[in-house]
């Protein structure tokens, strides 16, 4: 599937008009606002940001490339959900964040144009969103340098995860939008391990997270049933 195949309209319009909610911390977005600390000191232990050339893939309202740039990384953030991306600029305005930028641009067409320029790249809560997840899998291969590292997260496909992730999250607990996830687009470790593998990315962890309704606290931990974080690193020679 080419770059400009691999988005779905439908879900870059949801988006897009949540966009003025971005930074609203009691929004929908409110629980990427809770994980943020915990993503991101999950990849800054594995990949020190402070003076790294950092690509967020799927950035969004830039809640995760505003916190690794203030970690001392040199951010680019990119997405094709154009609201989002100016909802992010602004951000970045007014906070005074240092050393981001935001682009509209697919992923793919990026590692066309920039390959093995970033030390590291993230995609989160991002792949189960485009129609061919191999193929951002591919650019983030493509993207990052010989022995830099991607980092991915997405929700896993088995009963719990419907139960918890779909039912629970959107319909129970209404911690996200109803419809934000179809479940036949959420994707098993395995899948996205193979992915990686096909890609030329060597895994090197993996990572759950989960969520206590009742004290609202995330944390992560070594079940990967529902939501997981995924860390690989492209070997020096560049080569699977």
């Amino acid at each position: 599937m080419n770059a400009a195949a691999n988005v779905d309209p439908a879900e870059l319009a949801k988006f897009s008009d949540l966009a003025h909610r971005w930074w609203d911390q009691d929004s929908e977005f409110g629980p990427l606002h809770r994980i943020n600390p915990l993503r991101l000191d999950w990849i800054n232990q594995l990949s020190a940001l402070q003076g790294q050339r950092v690509l967020d893939i799927g950035c969004g309202g830039g809640i995760l490339a505003d916190a690794m740039a203030r970690k001392g990384a040199q951010v680019l953030g990119i997405d094709l959900a154009t609201k989002s991306l100016r909802v992010a600029q602004l951000h970045a305005i007014e906070a005074q964040t240092p050393d981001v930028a935001y682009r509209e641009c697919s992923a793919e067409d990026l590692a066309a144009e920039q390959p093995e320029s970033f030390d590291a790249v993230t995609c989160m809560e991002m792949l189960e969103h485009v129609p061919d997840p191999a193929a951002i899998v591919r650019a983030c291969a493509r993207l990052v340098r010989p022995g830099g590292w991607v980092f991915f997260s997405t929700i896993n496909r088995n009963p719990k995860s419907f139960l918890f992730a779909i039912v629970g999250a959107e319909y129970l607990l209404n911690l996200l939008p109803r419809g934000t996830h179809r479940y036949a687009r959420l994707i098993r470790p395995s899948e996205l391990a193979r992915h990686c593998r096909a890609a030329g990315l060597e895994w090197r962890q993996s990572r759950g997270l989960q969520y206590n309704p009742l004290t609202r606290r995330y944390w992560m931990d070594d079940d990967t049933s529902v939501n997981y974080l995924l860390a690989t690193q492209k070997p020096l020679d560049g080569r699977p």
